[in-house]
């Protein structure tokens, strides 16, 4: 009895610097921000109990929902690309070839450069009147309006309000280098022989890919769709840096960028706290869902 007892003091004892750390940086934030989500908190000042304010006001607050309206339309054209384009990628790099390990690597490397120097590069590429986009592209609508007598001008990316959504989603594909290796490492679980009893039934490389490969990995289809939405929700650094303030009419300003200018511009913690929980509820609500509709078609080998 001694001797279990000394066996579970030593156990507290090694995994204790990790339960203070839980309870100090996740525990002790979360409940905080909680309490600081009823309250008016400008950070100088004791924070003043409000009840239910900060949530009343973002129902009436239109900028909120225009960066909600934004993040969420974001999120509805980023996730579906991101898992489709990802998913290509990763089949074709899973096909045998010369140099497969190097344009693995090219594939990969965007992922581990610091989103603020990626940004930086946006700014040069989708500049309306020094980019290297439109660089590339104004020769191509110069021979247009030549032909067909038109005056098609390359449009400003980062101001165009009908614009700023989509480009903030090219951006965001440029990040798929972490998706890519995850569908590429379950690729390698495949059976092979799976593949070799559909060629003897005479199946083409779609058939393959819709009837075996898609459902052998669906699981990890799975897990990339529920990390890809909270990603999505939680997409910060490159409209922040692209687009400190929304740009034209708000048009790209997203939810975590606001949550941002209430905490630390406008000193307003207590409505970012609130504003924080919001989020968290919609990421609850969406993984919930996205597992609800997803459930009957993941497949569990063994299950």
């Amino acid at each position: 009895m001694r001797k279990q007892r000394r066996d579970t003091l030593t156990a507290m004892l090694f995994i204790s610097p990790w339960l203070i750390g839980l309870a100090v940086f996740t525990f002790y934030p979360l409940a905080a921000s909680l309490y600081y989500s009823f309250t008016d908190f400008d950070v100088l000042s004791k924070p003043v109990w409000i009840g239910a304010g900060n949530y009343s006001d973002m129902a009436r607050d239109a900028v909120f929902w225009k960066s909600l309206y934004n993040t969420l339309f974001y999120a509805a054209f980023a996730i579906p690309l991101g898992l489709i384009l990802s998913l290509m990628v990763a089949v074709l790099l899973n096909q045998a070839a010369k140099g497969q390990s190097v344009f693995r690597t090219l594939f990969f490397l965007p992922s581990i450069v610091p989103l603020v120097a990626v940004s930086m590069i946006w700014i040069y590429v989708f500049n309306g009147d020094f980019g290297l986009l439109n660089y590339l592209l104004a020769p191509v609508l110069d021979f247009i309006n030549r032909i067909i007598g038109t005056d098609f001008q390359p449009p400003n990316w980062l101001v165009d309000p009908y614009l700023t959504k989509p480009t903030l989603i090219l951006a965001g594909l440029w990040q798929i280098g972490g998706t890519v290796i995850i569908f590429l490492a379950s690729l390698q679980d495949v059976p092979r022989s799976l593949y070799e009893s559909a060629e003897l039934d005479g199946a083409n490389p779609a058939h393959k890919l819709w009837h075996i490969t898609i459902p052998i990995i669906s699981p990890v289809i799975y897990f990339n769709l529920i990390i890809g939405i909270i990603n999505a929700l939680q997409f910060f650094v490159t409209p922040f840096i692209l687009m400190p303030d929304g740009s034209t009419n708000r048009s790209g300003l997203m939810y975590t960028v606001y949550l941002y200018d209430n905490a630390f511009r406008f000193n307003q913690m207590g409505y970012a706290s609130a504003m924080a929980w919001v989020m968290f509820l919609i990421v609850v609500a969406l993984t919930w869902g996205a597992t609800k509709l997803s459930r009957k078609h993941i497949y569990y080998a063994g299950a």
